[in-house]
């Protein structure tokens, strides 16, 4: 197992409506052990999308705001539609201070759009390959403005020459409880992830306009560590004697380290694309 290196992505509808109701349980864990993303993603966001004071955003699985907060601290109205009803309760807590933000209880793909809004921009920030594959660039085509933007990004984990090698050590006690790292998934370094481009083009709804790379690393201690792999999907569904061993040993690992931390890189690559009308 990775630790998160490998974005989850479930195949089957069923298997991401079991794994939606994992995180949605997961609420704090997930406001509190998942990181923020670099100023810079939406920096870069607004400029190419041409964002506007008072444009209205349409956020599409928005968990408890990581992605949403820094926008509307730019000013921007936005609709948030979220699956699951405790991500859903904890995003309107951390933000309750924006009465331009609205969350929507509720999965995007059935969404009714009710007041018939038409949307200056719908993104995604490690949502989008949770949504149904065979709606989310109609849908989201539908509700968009003509020349409105499509953004979407992800965070997930890449492993620098100069990285931190205890993921690459702690690989012998995930193959003990019989979760080693599959065959053929790879480990990729900064700048190396893979782009959807082929993906919008091949909707024939989007045009691509931007692609671009971007990575941070994050420290962590153990309970911090833990409480971050306890938000990733193949962590939630395993054993708790596999959690046990496995979280015990990382907390045994880095005690013997002198700060007892690890660094995590991260990397993630923003989309973003217009719509073709």
């Amino acid at each position: 197992m990775s630790g998160g290196a490998v974005p989850e992505t479930p195949q089957s509808k069923s298997a991401r409506e079991r794994l939606a109701g994992a995180f949605d349980r997961a609420s704090d864990l997930y406001q509190r052990a998942r990181p923020q993303y670099p100023a810079e993603v939406f920096e870069r966001l607004i400029r190419v999308a041409g964002l506007r004071l008072g444009d209205h955003l349409l956020e599409v699985g928005c968990a408890t705001g990581k992605a949403t907060l820094p926008l509307a601290e730019h000013g921007f109205r936005i609709t948030c539609i979220e699956a699951g009803q405790q991500l859903a309760a904890a995003a309107r807590r951390n933000l309750a201070a924006f009465p331009g933000v609205e969350i929507v209880a509720g999965r995007f793909e059935d969404w009714p759009n009710p007041a018939g809004d038409r949307f200056d921009l719908v993104f995604a920030a490690t949502a989008w390959h949770w949504l149904d594959p065979a709606v989310r660039y109609s849908k989201s085509w539908e509700v968009l403005r003509p020349g409105g933007h499509l953004a979407f990004w992800e965070a997930v984990h890449v492993f620098p020459k100069d990285g931190d090698r205890f993921f690459i050590e702690i690989q012998d006690v995930y193959d003990e409880i019989g979760e080693s790292w599959p065959a053929e998934s790879p480990r990729p370094r900064p700048g190396e992830l893979e782009d959807q481009r082929e993906e919008i083009e091949a909707s024939g709804l989007f045009r691509t306009i931007e692609v671009r790379h971007f990575d941070w690393e994050q420290t962590y201690d153990a309970d911090g560590y833990i409480d971050l792999l306890e938000t990733f999907s193949g962590h939630m569904t395993m054993e708790r004697w596999q959690r046990d061993r496995l979280y015990g040993e990382i907390r045994r690992r880095l005690e013997k380290r002198p700060d007892g931390n690890l660094r995590r890189h991260w990397g993630g690559v923003l989309h973003i694309a217009r719509r073709q009308d």
